[in-house]
């Protein structure tokens, strides 16, 4: 007789912890399977996937998805899918799988979306023309294509037609029945497509785009046959059990959210699902979300906050404006910044997306007793829209028309119109924002063009927000880089223990199974390089000594200096926090920083004296000789690197919420904004399969700090990963979070906690003040009753626990009763 098979243990419903990998055809299925055991025992529950359906080839991040009835072939089809599940159930594990509901890749060539293909074909009678976002009307019944390299008389003659198809370049695009015949310049007049000049996506797209790239199409999901269309292939993989969570991409993109996640919760099952919600300082959730919460940018702020001194931010604030002699509005201060990126973003990038709203504001007018467009005419209304969209401080009101509007909303709606008005002189843009604002509001009757406006308000708001703040006054206020985070706020990023605290409780009470992340496929620099970052406001002065040290030795080593004060700011910045600055990933992260900030060159208008200004500054500077001082200066704060690396860890995997692991973060992991963020994992047991200059330049990247950091944030992640995994009562929507209060002269520099009664987490920030300021003395903690033991140290304490002895010989404790 055999012997009994062991049990293979069960997937839990609810995830106790997930860990992000990010798929390309580099890394498969395949690659992605031989994962698992390692995955299994540092203890996460989930993998969790990049998006798995068709995408354009080579994509390295699946988000330009081409097709939804398949899983892509490229990563290995749906059998590759269903073999990594497989062996993920066989070590207990379950698959979360990250969605794209808002929008579509436009691939080149064309044809490899094949639902596009068709409207391409067919124009507005296509039944596929319903899935997607179109302005038909705008474009005179036809689809607006931006591909062409100049305007479409001088490109001529790189077109040609063969076999039914029109050529260009890559690009494939179908033709009308009977047109293959005829003149080039009738053949284009005749199709149900307009080829033009790049540079008119500003102006004259008629589709809805992701934010501001033309490459992905929006995709009208709340209609229920294209939500079916779309979605069925993944809540296939749901119900037979090959996948067991979501993450939905981008909710805000989508017409209306609320009812989107309703449709998916009742299709799903119930699977347990998060969305990408970049939430604002002071925002709340929708409760009426049938959601487990967000992806947990908001995590991460409240964790990264807890580690920058206030006082020292404030200085390293004065000397970044001395330094660079910024202008508030360019870069100086954050309001003013973060205002004018929204203004020239409005007018410039989302000009197409604010002309669609003017003409449907237009026809509200023109059909609303007492609304004469006369009153309001379209450039009082634009010019009203503009400065509306560009005042709302969150990505995006929720409201629908004729239905209750939140008073948050309304009062947030209300303020951006009455800063708006204040801001006209004009007596007719004044009116108008009035109108712009009842239709935001949705209190103009419920027609067709007053819902349209509404939804589309509300979609331009998030579009607006992400270039505006992420992705351009990110790049231009850079008193601290780390502080400038997906869901962040560089204008006040320091968060006291007092407000982490209440931030837990609030989760526990409302979101207590939440995404929680520090590192991901988005974040500007991964957790490890922030926490570096961080201890420069413990000593903004050193940091200023080392500016003019580093900018003397660059000079006097080569005799180049930066082309701006701002440039060798964020270079020496970004030098420090990757520890040993080497080219490769220097030069690519500051010239992506300076097109994004659109200061000198951008990624449409390059200046190209400027940009090589920029990489010979790069080479000659924080990549060349004058990298071995920063080295230098960066082993000095190394100790509090250590205690600001483990205690970020330790907070983010004890804290209520399911905590998301990027790949490789169970150790030190230092990485810049994309792509450098999506280079190819090199964890275990993948370092001996990764090339051979992955691993190097990960060696090269964290020489600057020891090995032994890295097998401690290892040792870490794994009890903390166990300790979930094993007692998910202890942390899961049972669970309770209260804080403990140290007693003593160094008090401010411990948060602590208990979860459930029996875990306590002991976290150290500003250790350099804390040192200044003689070290914890006769600062204890007082520990709920019982014995406990450290899982980190070994350590056993009860009842005061004094903190010198107790975080002696590391900066975290993590106790259990025993």
């Amino acid at each position: 007789m055999s012997p009994q098979s062991p049990a293979v243990p069960a997937v839990p419903a609810v995830p106790t912890a997930t860990y992000r990998l990010q798929l390309q055809p580099g890394f498969p299925f395949s690659a992605a399977e031989k994962a698992v055991p390692y995955l299994a025992s540092l203890g996460v529950s989930h993998l969790h996937l990049s998006p798995v359906l068709e995408a354009a080839p080579g994509s390295a991040h699946g988000y330009d998805v081409t097709g939804h009835a398949r899983v892509r072939e490229e990563l290995g089809g749906e059998e590759g899918l269903r073999s990594l599940s497989r062996a993920a159930r066989e070590h207990g594990m379950g698959i979360v799988v990250d969605i794209v509901p808002n929008h579509m890749g436009v691939p080149v060539p064309e044809r490899l979306n094949e639902a596009l293909w068709e409207v391409l074909r067919e124009g507005p009678a296509s039944p596929y023309a319903r899935w997607f976002d179109i302005d038909w009307e705008a474009g005179g019944g036809r689809l607006l294509l931006p591909v062409l390299g100049g305007r479409p008389a001088e490109e001529l003659g790189s077109l040609t037609v063969k076999g039914g198809v029109l050529a260009y370049h890559d690009h494939r695009f179908p033709l009308r029945e009977g047109t293959e015949h005829l003149p080039l310049p009738e053949l284009l007049d005749a199709q149900h497509y307009r080829l033009a000049w790049w540079r008119l996506a500003r102006t004259e797209l008629n589709y809805r785009r992701f934010f501001t790239i033309a490459d992905l199409i929006g995709v009208r999901v709340e209609d229920p046959e294209v939500f079916a269309a779309t979605h069925a292939c993944v809540l296939r993989l749901l119900r037979e059990g090959v996948v067991h969570g979501l993450r939905v991409d981008h909710p805000d993109g989508l017409a209306d959210p609320g009812a989107y996640l309703l449709r998916l919760e009742e299709e799903s099952g119930g699977a347990w699902t998060v969305v990408e919600k970049i939430l604002g300082p002071r925002e709340r959730l929708p409760v009426s979300w049938p959601v487990a919460g967000t992806t947990g940018y908001d995590a991460l702020h409240h964790v990264d906050g807890l580690f920058l001194d206030p006082g020292g931010l404030a200085e390293l604030s004065t000397l970044y404006r001395g330094f660079t002699g910024a202008a508030p509005d360019l870069g100086g201060e954050w309001g003013p910044t973060v205002r004018r990126a929204a203004r020239e973003v409005v007018a410039h990038d989302l000009a197409a997306e604010v002309g669609r709203l003017t003409r449907t504001a237009a026809a509200v007018c023109e059909a609303a007793p007492g609304l004469a467009l006369r009153d309001h005419a379209p450039w009082a209304l634009r010019t009203a829209i503009e400065e509306m969209l560009a005042r709302v401080p969150v990505y995006r009101p929720y409201v629908a028309a004729g239905g209750p509007v939140g008073a948050e909303d309304r009062a947030m709606l209300e303020e951006a119109a009455e800063g708006a008005r204040a801001a006209f002189a004009v007596t007719e843009e004044a009116a108008a924002v009035d109108v712009v604002r009842d239709l935001a509001l949705g209190q103009l009757g419920d027609g067709e063009a007053q819902r349209d406006f509404c939804a589309r308000f509300a979609q331009v708001c998030a579009a607006l927000r992400a270039k505006s703040e992420e992705d351009t006054a990110f790049y231009r206020y850079a008193p601290l880089l780390s502080a400038a985070e997906v869901g962040g706020d560089p204008g006040s990023p320091q968060v006291a223990p007092e407000e982490f605290h209440a931030y837990c409780a609030r989760l526990q009470r409302d979101w207590p199974v939440t995404g929680t992340v520090l590192s991901t496929h988005d974040t500007k620099r991964s957790a490890d390089v922030r926490a570096a970052l961080a201890v420069l406001t413990e000593c903004p002065r050193r940091w200023a000594e080392l500016l003019e040290r580093v900018t003397r030795e660059t000079l006097r080593a080569s005799g180049v200096e930066a082309p701006d004060r701002h440039v060798a700011w964020v270079a020496w910045q970004t030098a420090y926090g990757m520890g040993f600055p080497y080219q490769e990933r220097l030069v690519p992260a500051l010239l992506k920083a300076v097109r994004e900030a659109g200061l000198r060159t951008t990624w449409t208008e390059r200046d190209a004296a400027y940009e090589e200004a920029v990489e010979r500054f790069a080479v000659a500077g924080p990549g060349g000789p004058p990298l071995y001082t920063v080295a230098e200066f960066a082993r000095g704060p190394a100790g509090a690197v250590r205690a600001n690396v483990l205690g970020a860890a330790l907070l983010h995997l004890t804290m209520p919420g399911v905590p998301d692991l990027y790949m490789g973060t169970e150790r030190v992991y230092t990485a810049l904004v994309d792509p450098d963020n999506r280079r190819l994992p090199d964890f275990p047991p993948f370092v001996r399969d990764a090339p051979e200059e992955t691993a190097e330049a990960r060696r090269e990247a964290e020489a600057w700090l020891p090995e032994s950091l890295s097998e401690e944030k290892r040792a870490l992640t794994e009890a903390a990963l166990r300790l979930r995994r094993e007692h998910p009562e202890w942390f899961g929507a049972a669970a309770s979070y209260e804080p403990l209060r140290a007693a003593g002269p160094a008090a401010g520099h411990c948060v602590a906690y208990v979860r459930s009664g029996a875990v306590v987490c002991v976290a150290t920030r500003l250790s350099l003040r804390l040192a200044e300021a003689g070290g914890w003395r006769e600062t204890a903690l007082e520990l709920p009753p019982g014995r406990w033991r450290d899982l980190l140290g070994g350590r056993e304490a009860e009842g005061s626990a004094g903190l010198a002895e107790l975080l002696d010989g590391w900066p975290v404790a993590l106790l259990v009763r025993g």
